[in-house]
């Protein structure tokens, strides 16, 4: 079941919501905590039943280790702390990297073991960190005093369920018991509805329509022109930017309309000066969770120039591994740690670039490298890479003026009755997605700038229009692109 989908938003979330309040007004509050740790069960299982044994499992065995953990003798906290982090971290290998480890010994010693096809279960590498950052907590803070089934919402919670953010237990947990929570608050759902409804129109009108046209780019590669492998790349970094803020924003908004504040994932990465400052604003949570589990306990900064740099390149390098089982991947990782050791670097120097350059170099970096990590193979990166690098004046010309033969599936890439096998409006197209990207306001500061008054409701007005044309184009009805990582 998808955020994007008709039975979620027309079935699956009124009957939630509506149930959800009314069991709030029983005395114990507990029925209504079952009552969303079910219901978001019903959603992850509407994907596969079998999700529901491994997360199920998954969540018992961690929350018993962490009971261990919490009532144990300080010598033996320590032992049942790493076994937690092993038992998630051999789910995660053996669901995502028995086929890429497999293949590789394949590849080295010549074997011919089969690839076990495993499938991944849906949000599984968030789920993973969630719980390693669990049983670690509990370890060094202690969580005795949180109940199974609060913890359980914790990891099942729908809105965050599948793709982030990657929550904290002392961020969110006690939310659920407080009090003023319990009915409805029709701030909350004003705004809880209107970002969702941003990230909505994110997702179906804009991320959905350029993902077309970048697809069509990945898919015929080895053709492409010049101006055609810029499209194709630009087309990605698009669609990447529209469907995970897309994401997060609808994730944010569902969770407010049940008065649960989610962190915020995702801010205006695009208007990024350095490669540091990128990695603060894009999926915030996953760097925060690198940053405190992985980086601060290698020594972080403290030990030295050279082991700083090492220990960067080791959390990016975890970074590409955990998006996705491939090479590429972690290309993608380590090209993005060393560009972050190269600013630090260059920050030594005292050498302050103009603010212009510096944006501009950091998004060209940033849409570069997005095409290892949308790539099948690095040797398909490469190559449209190296088309995008070989300027030819007469290819720009005949893609203006020539019918487009890598191109030809188009019938979907049309939007408001423009046909998007025109040359001039997949230009246009892409230069104002880039510029609102560039320059406006983002989801979470229109949402706290949102008044009560006339003008909202004007606004709100507008918003329905537009969730009313991303209703008509959710007959697409595709997944989140962080859905696969």
């Amino acid at each position: 079941m998808l955020f994007n989908s008709f039975e979620f938003i027309f079935l699956f979330l009124p009957i939630t919501f509506i149930v959800y309040f009314l069991l709030n007004r029983c005395r114990n509050q507990q029925i209504a905590i079952y009552w969303l740790v079910l219901s978001s069960l019903l959603f992850y299982g509407y994907f596969k039943l079998t999700y529901l044994i491994i997360i199920t499992i998954s969540i018992v065995v961690n929350f018993a280790l962490s009971r261990v953990i919490n009532n144990t003798n300080s010598r033996s906290r320590k032992t049942y702390m790493i076994i937690g982090v092993i038992f998630n971290i051999l789910i995660l290998c053996y669901y995502k990297y028995t086929d890429f480890f497999i293949g590789n010994i394949n590849s080295l010693f010549g074997t011919n073991f089969a690839l076990l096809h495993l499938l991944l279960p849906l949000g599984l590498s968030f789920i993973t960190f969630q719980q390693i950052a669990f049983i670690v907590d509990s370890y060094r803070d202690g969580t005795a005093h949180y109940k199974f089934s609060h913890y359980a919402l914790f990891i099942l919670f729908f809105p965050q369920l599948i793709a982030g953010p990657i929550v904290q237990h002392d961020e969110m947990l006690p939310q659920y018991d407080t009090k003023g929570n319990r009915k409805i608050i029709h701030e909350h759902v004003a705004r809880g509805l209107f970002i969702f409804a941003i990230g909505l129109v994110k997702k179906v009108v804009i991320a959905d329509t350029v993902g077309v046209w970048a697809n069509e780019g990945f898919a015929n590669y080895s053709n492409l022109s010049f101006i055609e492998a810029w499209i194709t790349s630009l087309s990605y970094t698009v669609q990447l930017y529209y469907d995970f803020s897309g994401y997060s924003d609808m994730a944010i908004g569902l969770a407010l309309l049940f008065n649960i504040k989610l962190p915020v994932n995702f801010y205006s990465p695009y208007k990024a000066r350095n490669i540091q400052e990128f990695w603060k604003k894009w999926h915030m949570t996953l760097n925060r969770f690198l940053t405190t589990y992985v980086y601060f306990p290698l020594g972080g900064s403290h030990k030295g120039a050279f082991r700083t740099y090492i220990n960067i390149l080791i959390i990016f390098f975890i970074s590409g591994f955990w998006h996705g089982a491939g090479w590429n991947f972690i290309l993608w990782g380590l090209l993005h740690g060393f560009a972050s050791v190269v600013v630090r670097l260059f920050s030594r120097t005292g050498i302050k670039l103009p603010y212009l350059l510096s944006w501009f170099m950091t998004f060209q970096f940033v849409n570069i490298t997005w095409v290892y990590f949308r790539a099948t193979s690095i040797e398909q990166a490469n190559t449209i890479i190296a088309k995008m690098l070989t300027p030819n004046m007469v290819a720009i010309s005949n893609f203006f003026t020539e019918p487009h033969t890598n191109f030809v599936q188009m019938e979907a890439f049309n939007i408001l009755g423009l046909s998007f096998s025109n040359p001039i409006v997949i230009v246009v197209g892409l230069l104002i997605t880039l510029v609102i990207a560039f320059t406006a306001l983002n989801s979470i500061q229109l949402m706290d700038k949102m008044k009560f008054n006339w003008g909202a409701i004007i606004y709100t007005q507008f918003m329905i229009a537009l969730v009313l044309v991303s209703i008509y184009y959710m007959q697409k009805n595709s997944i989140f692109l962080y859905f696969n990582f």
